[in-house]
C-alpha cells in the first residue's frame, strides 16, 4: 500500500481485517510514514518502522533528536529498524520475484546478520511526490523535469506574483517538503 489520502488507509484497514494482518511494515521514517506507523498501531496490528537512513526524519532532526525520537515511538508500542537495507518482499509462496502475485510474507533485507521480518502487510511512505498539477495546467508556470514548482531564493517562479512553498516548491533542483524552509 501507498499511504497519502484517506482513501489508502481505508484500503489498508480492509485489507488487515479480511487478511487477519498481525504485522505490518511501514518503509519510511519520514513524519508521513511515522504517522502511517501509527495508523498501523491503531488498527491492532504490530507496527515495524523500516528507514535506509541511520536515523529516523533525517531531513528534520539530529542524532539527539532521534535518540529522544525513537524513545517516544517505542513507548507507543511501534518498533523502530534504522539503516535497513530492504531487499525484498518475500510472499508467501516463498518467492523474491516481482512477478509473484502472493501476498507478502516477510520483508528481507540485505544488513549482514538481519533476519527476515514476517510481516503481512507494507505500506511504502517513501519520499514525496509533489502535486503540480495545478501549476501544469496554467502552461506557463516552470516545472521542474521529475515534477514541482521551479522557485528561487525568494520562492518566486518564473511567472510574475506566484510563489511557491512546501512540496510543490523545487529549490535548486531539490524538493525539501516541508514548509520550514520556506
Amino acid at each position: 500500500f501507498v499511504y497519502r489520502t484517506i482513501e489508502d488507509l481505508e484500503n489498508m484497514l480492509a485489507y488487515a481485517k479480511e487478511n487477519n494482518v498481525k504485522a505490518a511494515a511501514v518503509i519510511g521514517g519520514g513524519l508521513l510514514g511515522l504517522e502511517a506507523a501509527k495508523a498501523v498501531k491503531d488498527m491492532g496490528v504490530t507496527s515495524h518502522i523500516i528507514e535506509f537512513a541511520d536515523i529516523l526524519m533525517c531531513r528534520q532532526i539530529d542524532q539527539g533528536g532521534h535518540n529522544a525520537l525513537v524513545g517516544k515511538i517505542e513507548e507507543m508500542g511501534l518498533e523502530v529498524h534504522c539503516g535497513a537495507r530492504t531487499e525484498a518482499f518475500v510472499g508467501t509462496d516463498g518467492s523474491t520475484d516481482s512477478d509473484s502475485m502472493a501476498p507478502v510474507a516477510a520483508l528481507k533485507f540485505s544488513n549482514e546478520g538481519w533476519d527476515d521480518l514476517p510481516v503481512q502487510m507494507v505500506v511504502v511512505s517513501a519520499g514525496i511526490k509533489p502535486r503540480d498539477e495545478l501549476a501544469r495546467d496554467s502552461e506557463t508556470i516552470q516545472i521542474g523535469e521529475r515534477g514541482g514548482v521551479v522557485v528561487d531564493d525568494q520562492l518566486r517562479t518564473n511567472t510574475e506574483g506566484v510563489y511557491a512553498v512546501g512540496e510543490i516548491a523545487l529549490y535548486n533542483n531539490f524538493i525539501y517538503g516541508l514548509i520550514a524552509p520556506g
